[in-house]
């Protein structure tokens, strides 16, 4: 049975260093869930204490609605119901991938656990790798057995500690994608923890961005992407630059690019100025333009190049744009604002 998860409040810290700071989120039964941050954020952190590997400093845990972890209450990790995936996978390298399966079996009578090992191995697509060992194995193939080992004994909630980083760039996208539609065909609840991005947007239904040990924002990759709440998630999700403009009249701002209609930030008012999340995708190369702007470097990318224009002023943005406008370092290209979501800070924000 899948298990619903509310953490909230939470608090923990290593003598004086607090590390995670009064951190709250939810997730429904069949959910998947993403820790999303920098290295040193304090999202491991949070997986541990989850999993019942370390007290918490305050606040607590649920998982179906009972409580497993508080200032006063530590259940064991094995009363959790939780499977794990690890970073470096823990296979046993002198069992066979059947055996590492059926490892946590050991309850189920032998014909009954044959037959959930062979589910498993089935699910994750490696039917007819049971006799194999690891080592003969590529790194995508044991990750799958690591899952599938996880999610022999049905447990409530899955939680996966950066499972892709031994992988190299091209594998990780796909075995992301699978990793996702074998979770949805389990019907399990899961978190994954990660600094990579392109995981989480890959995997994950909702997504919490840390820094300095809390959420900034728990979002689809959608709104994070498109609706960032803070300068911070604007910042490290996606790739973007900040565009100086003044808030003018009503719900106008005026840039260098044009004016746009659009809301700006609380607090800033009718001729201050504020800072426009500019995507690459916002960005629209166009010879009719009366904005001109030079290319300073461009990365191929088969479809597309994506292009770093400097603008009259010297700001340098991005813009993405098809791979048959083949533009010389140094050229100079009209371009004009093409953005469906304004979003802006005020000048300077940190937040």
């Amino acid at each position: 049975m899948p298990a619903s998860v509310r953490v909230a409040a939470l608090e923990q810290a290593y003598g004086a260093h607090r590390v995670v700071r009064g951190l709250d989120f939810t997730l429904a039964p069949g959910c998947i869930g993403c820790l999303l941050g920098p290295s040193g954020c304090g999202k491991t952190t949070v997986l541990r204490c989850i999993a019942g590997f370390e007290p918490v400093r305050g606040g607590e845990i649920a998982l179906s609605d009972r409580v497993v972890s508080s200032v006063d209450l530590l259940v064991p990790p094995e009363r959790r119901g939780i499977g794990m995936v690890f970073q470096d996978y823990a296979l046993f390298p002198h069992l066979s991938v059947a055996d590492n399966v059926a490892f946590g079996l050991s309850r189920l009578p032998p014909a009954q656990a044959a037959r959930r090992t062979a589910e498993m191995l089935e699910l994750v697509g490696l039917g007819s790798a049971a006799s194999v060992f690891p080592h003969e194995l590529s790194g995508g193939q044991q990750q799958r057995v690591a899952l599938a080992r996880a999610l022999a004994p049905a447990p409530g909630l899955l939680l996966l500690d950066e499972p892709f980083s031994n992988l190299d760039i091209d594998l990780r996208e796909r075995i992301s994608l699978e990793v996702r539609e074998i979770l949805k065909a389990a019907g399990i609840t899961a978190i994954l923890v990660t600094h990579d991005q392109y995981e989480a947007f890959a995997i994950a239904d909702e997504i919490g961005i840390m820094k300095d040990g809390a959420i900034e924002q728990w979002d689809s990759a959608y709104n994070l992407y498109h609706r960032p709440r803070t300068r911070f998630v604007a910042d490290f999700v996606g790739q973007g630059v900040f565009l100086r403009g003044i808030a003018e009249g009503q719900s106008r701002l005026v840039t260098e690019l044009g004016e746009l209609a659009g809301e700006w930030p609380p607090g800033v008012p009718s001729g201050g100025a504020v800072d426009l999340l500019l995507r690459p995708d916002d960005i629209v190369h166009d010879d009719a333009s009366p904005w001109q702007a030079e290319v300073c470097a461009k990365a191929f990318r088969g479809a597309e190049f994506l292009y770093t224009l400097k603008l009259a002023s010297g700001t340098r943005v991005l813009s993405l744009v098809p791979s048959h406008h083949n533009h010389a370092i140094g050229e100079r290209i009209g371009i004009r604002l093409a953005i469906d979501h304004v979003v802006a800070f005020p000048s300077g924000a940190t937040g």
